[in-house]
């Protein structure tokens, strides 16, 4: 088999959001585990509706994501006379003609035909034909080029999650595959593309199947055998529908804004519409070398976002924790806090991440660290009281003496003062945690503590 070439071909009309990156990440997949070439294509002959924002935002989530392509990115308005000269070539083999029906003659025909209870289509008034004669070419209208599409039989493929899929030729009408000005249409576009790039599997979502008959005659007509089609279903939102913009979708940058780690997410992703067994959980390395596309899903899959948030749960708990300090800095700064990513962050990072889903999360875990912290009313009336007051007084006076700051030493100052006062554990740990850290419940208080400056402990605890 030839090396494996796959593509992403976005349209840049608006941002990407989940459901279009995973329609990158099976291509990607697919090449990285066959030792083959992704390419990323851009596809913006839309002109109104396309825009660079909408680009940017394709990029930033890919390179984000870690999506990263061998060839690209391509753009299709930048291919232009390309098009134009496989155009002539058709025109000249004679699989294009001229079609002058107006907009208005066409969709008069449509209503006759919806009338009448037919499919609306084409009826191929301008095909030429062995003897027939054709209408005289009017002179205010800019005529469309037409692809004959052949008449009689089918198209069939083998498609990598549908199965067989036949569609009679007679379904289908002639394509236009110019408009007046000249321009070529997507159809045709797409497969220019996908020949000079030499694409070898596209793996697209389903709502181009219908796409797909007419693509495969253009291919034939140009004497080149159609890719491997893998049409993948559609990610419906959590109500259900199709995720899009309008349903509430989000841009998949935001996903990083909000704290979730790249592997998560593409973890997650993997698992919308693949499997591997019952494994929810692994690695990108893992991914790619179990990833086929034998198992891909035929129906539907939903986005799920507390499921995601577990994923990425998982992952917190194994990433390296200089990354994580790499990241919580990022959120801190957005934050208006300058914490360098430094050994003591990664090593609050260590401490910490277990309890959290996301890095906004930890964010969150770790402000007590770098801000003043309040202790809610409700805490300091639950645990400072008459039994933990004289403890914490006699703590403090033990952690100010301490020789060495360390979980150690904090540790055994903090059972001295136990035994000394005879109260129980939580009756000091738990207001030592509120008066420090503003919360009831932390990581063991001793290693939270040590992370502490000594004189910001000492300082909150002089509120007793």
């Amino acid at each position: 088999m030839s090396q494996v070439r796959t593509r992403f071909a976005p349209s840049p009309t608006g941002f990407i959001h989940l459901g279009n990156i995973r329609s990158a990440l099976y291509p990607w997949a697919w090449a990285r585990a066959t030792g083959g070439v992704f390419v990323l294509r851009i596809e913006d002959t839309d002109v109104e509706r396309s825009s660079q924002a909408a680009v940017d935002v394709i990029i930033e989530g890919m390179k984000w994501l870690g999506l990263d392509h061998d060839e690209g990115p391509f753009y299709q308005m930048q291919r232009m006379d390309r098009y134009k000269a496989v155009l002539a070539q058709l025109v000249e083999q004679g699989w294009v003609y001229p079609c002058y029906m107006s907009m208005a003659e066409l969709d008069a025909l449509r209503e006759r035909q919806m009338a009448n209870k037919e499919k609306p289509r084409y009826d191929g008034t301008w095909r030429p034909e062995p003897g027939k004669v054709l209408p005289p070419v009017p002179e205010s209208v800019k005529p469309v080029l037409r692809f004959k599409t052949p008449q009689g039989g089918s198209v069939v493929w083998d498609d990598k999650v549908k199965g067989r899929i036949e569609i009679s030729n007679d379904e289908l009408d002639d394509l236009v595959i110019a408009r007046p000005d000249g321009t070529p249409t997507y159809n045709f576009c797409v497969v220019v593309d996908d020949i000079d790039m030499r694409i070898t599997h596209v793996i697209r979502g389903d709502d181009h199947v219908n796409n797909t008959p007419r693509q495969i005659h253009v291919f034939r007509a140009l004497g080149v055998e159609p890719p491997v089609y893998a049409h993948l279903p559609t990610v419906l939102n959590e109500q259900g529908e199709k995720m899009s913009k309008r349903h509430g979708a989000k841009p998949v940058t935001q996903y990083r804004d909000e704290g979730y780690l790249a592997d998560g997410v593409v973890n997650y992703l993997a698992r919308l519409g693949w499997s591997h067994g019952d494994d929810e959980i692994f690695s990108r390395e893992q991914l790619v070398a179990w990833f086929n596309l034998d198992h891909l899903g035929r129906s539907a899959a939903q986005f799920d976002e507390a499921k995601l948030r577990w994923v990425n749960a998982q992952h917190m708990k194994v990433c390296d924790n200089a990354v994580l300090a790499g990241l919580v800095s990022t959120q801190f700064a957005s934050r208006g806090l300058s914490v360098p990513a430094d050994a003591r962050l990664a090593a609050m990072c260590a401490l910490f991440k277990d309890r959290c889903s996301t890095t906004v999360e930890l964010a969150d875990w770790l402000s007590a660290y770098f801000v003043d912290m309040q202790p809610s009313e409700a805490d300091l009336a639950q645990h400072l009281n008459a039994v933990s007051r004289p403890a914490l007084v006699a703590l403090r006076d033990r952690l100010a003496e301490l020789p060495s700051w360390d979980a150690p030493s904090i540790q055994q100052a903090i059972k001295n003062t136990i035994g000394e006062l005879k109260v129980k554990m939580p009756q000091l740990a738990i207001p030592l945690r509120v008066l420090v850290c503003a919360r009831t419940q932390t990581p063991p208080v001793e290693a939270v503590l040590a992370l502490f400056d000594k004189n910001t402990v000492l300082k909150r605890l002089q509120v007793i």
